[in-house]
């Protein structure tokens, strides 16, 4: 009988010296239907006055794997929509009236983008140039009118002199993240992407060009509303941990209560086509990664939001949903290296020594959503001038903080090797989301976050033998001990002596003398990690 290991990262990690954890944000999400509204995933927008400006993204779900049916051009986004989620209101107006160039990067998805004042500034983009025969990374940056535009659309007249664009190269970019510290803008890790896409590689089929970012350009814009004028600044680079596109960046309050930035997650890795459980803290310092932390849930760009308490010195960053390498299930923490769509909304909270724990929200998701999606902040809130909420200063029993719409919703967890179009779509649905004192349950803290020993078994599924990695800080003996269900012990053994860094161990599949339900558990002198192993 074949023997396929599925492997589940149990929450039973232990570190020694484990702060309790902060007290809980209680999250109430409320749906809103806008009648005709339509979907929209991974898309640009700003706000004024409680409207909304949503720009560019896919009208459809997940990209198909076959190069002519991914990324077409049936599934561009080619109008301005603005939305009133209060009045529940929808307005629309074609992009056709604008230059060409500007309607070909406007109607692209996963474009960086940010709202300084009543300007946004949306920056490349990927998808079909009619102009080049081909889909391509667009290599500009858009200044947009935010308030003349949504009252144009609004008002069915023109809006095409709120538009001015750019070209630069180094704006070529898709997949990343632009924030702002101070008076300099941040584009963050992404790509440029050239040809269309196809999973078997560059060379295969019509064959495209990727080329990832590896860092961070720093520039800053100066804008009188006629010219844009952009200086570029020294960039960080640094092919090993700055590689990542489609992640988490927010806008964070430092420990030492300056304004910075954290990018969460991402993919893929260097070596291997999974999401970076690390993160990078960047500020006007530099950046710094920080290996101390590893986020197991919300990978993938999802809707977040992030909120500081300078009484605490605790800096809150919440997820909802979206695609992640692992889930929970039953307080399980499960691993699954298809990299699902997930329900889960979790939390990654700073303390004031810049130590990260992640915790898993008591609520979920309704459905497989979350992909792609946005939060779209209540102005009215205190915040930073980097829009960190002030959460001191939210003293209401239950406020209003925003507003998630949009994003890929999936029929099922595992879609990508199956999808023909219909397994996935474009979420319509606008969810009000509200920051409460009522509590259901304790956020669960997901202990193994913020331990070092970072324990991965792997590959999952497997009829081969597996391996089993983790992490030293110092040189230890290092137990392994296999138990099944019933706690009967198969495996008992001492790794004497192993050196600080990365480890490995080896574990033959015939081991195990039937199918079921067994444990690996790595214990150093001060931690231990389980893992749970069903063999079939």
């Amino acid at each position: 009988m074949t023997k396929i290991i599925t492997l589940l990262a149990v929450s039973l990690f232990i570190q020694l010296g484990l702060k309790a954890q902060p007290a809980p944000i209680g999250i109430e999400l409320e749906s809103i239907s806008i009648p005709n509204l339509g979907g929209v995933q991974s898309y640009a927008f700003g706000q004024h006055n409680g409207k909304w400006l949503i720009i560019g993204g896919r009208l459809d779900g997940l990209h198909r794997r076959q190069p002519f049916a991914a990324f077409d051009v049936a599934g561009h986004n080619n109008n301005l929509v603005v939305i009133d989620p209060v009045n529940k209101q929808k307005w629309s107006a074609a992009l056709s009236s604008l230059p060409t160039g500007m309607q070909e990067q406007l109607s692209a998805t996963n474009m960086e983008f940010y709202q300084s004042g009543d300007y946004l500034y949306f920056i490349g983009g990927y998808g079909y140039s009619a102009t080049q025969r081909d889909h391509t990374t667009f290599p500009n940056l858009t200044a947009i009118k935010v308030s003349d535009v949504i009252n144009a659309v609004v008002n069915g007249t023109s809006f095409t002199s709120y538009f001015r664009q750019i070209n630069d190269p180094k704006f070529q970019v898709t997949g990343g993240s632009l924030k702002k510290i101070n008076d300099n803008y941040y584009l963050m890790g992404g790509q440029k992407f050239l040809g269309r896409y196809n999973p078997m590689g560059p060379t295969h089929g019509p064959g495209f060009i990727q080329e990832y970012v590896d860092g961070v350009r720093i520039f800053s814009i100066a804008d009188d509303g006629t010219t844009i004028l952009v200086n570029h600044l020294p960039s960080h680079d640094d092919a090993a941990n700055l590689h990542r596109r489609d992640y988490n960046a927010e806008p964070q309050i430092m420990p030492n209560g300056e304004e910075g930035i954290t990018m969460f997650s991402g993919v893929f890795q260097t070596t291997v086509d999974l999401p970076f459980l690390n993160c990078v803290n960047i500020d006007t310092a530099g950046y710094q990664v920080n290996n101390a932390f590893q986020q197991y849930y919300n990978h993938y760009h999802c809707a977040s939001i992030p909120l500081y308490s300078a009484a605490n010195n605790e800096m809150h960053t919440l997820f909802f949903g979206g695609i992640a390498q692992y889930y929970d299930s039953s307080g399980v923490l499960v691993q699954d290296n298809d990299v699902p769509f997930v329900k889960t909304i979790a939390r990654v909270t700073r303390d004031a020594n810049g130590k990260m724990t992640e915790y898993k929200l008591p609520v979920d998701m309704p459905s497989l959503l979350g992909a792609g999606s946005e939060f779209i902040l209540n102005k009215s809130l205190p915040a930073y001038p980097n829009e960190v909420l002030k959460l001191d200063d939210i003293n209401e029993e239950r406020v209003l903080l925003g507003y998630i719409y949009g994003g890929i919703s999936s029929t099922a967890a595992n879609i990508f090797f199956t999808n023909t179009g219909s397994q996935s779509s474009a979420s319509s649905e606008i969810f009000a989301v509200y920051l409460t004192n009522y509590l259901e349950s304790v956020d669960q803290v997901n202990a193994q976050s913020a331990g070092s020993l970072d324990l991965r078994v792997y590959p999952n599924p497997s009829n081969k033998d597996f391996t089993v990695d983790f992490k030293l800080t110092q040189t230890d003996n290092v137990r392994v001990l296999i138990t099944d269900i019933s706690g009967r012990l198969i495996e008992d053994v001492v790794l004497k002596h192993q050196p600080a860094g990365k480890n490995t161990y080896y574990k033959k599949v015939r081991s195990f003398d039937k199918s079921g339900v067994y444990f690996i558990t790595i214990e150093s002198s001060t931690e231990k990690a389980v893992q749970k192993i069903i063999v079939e």
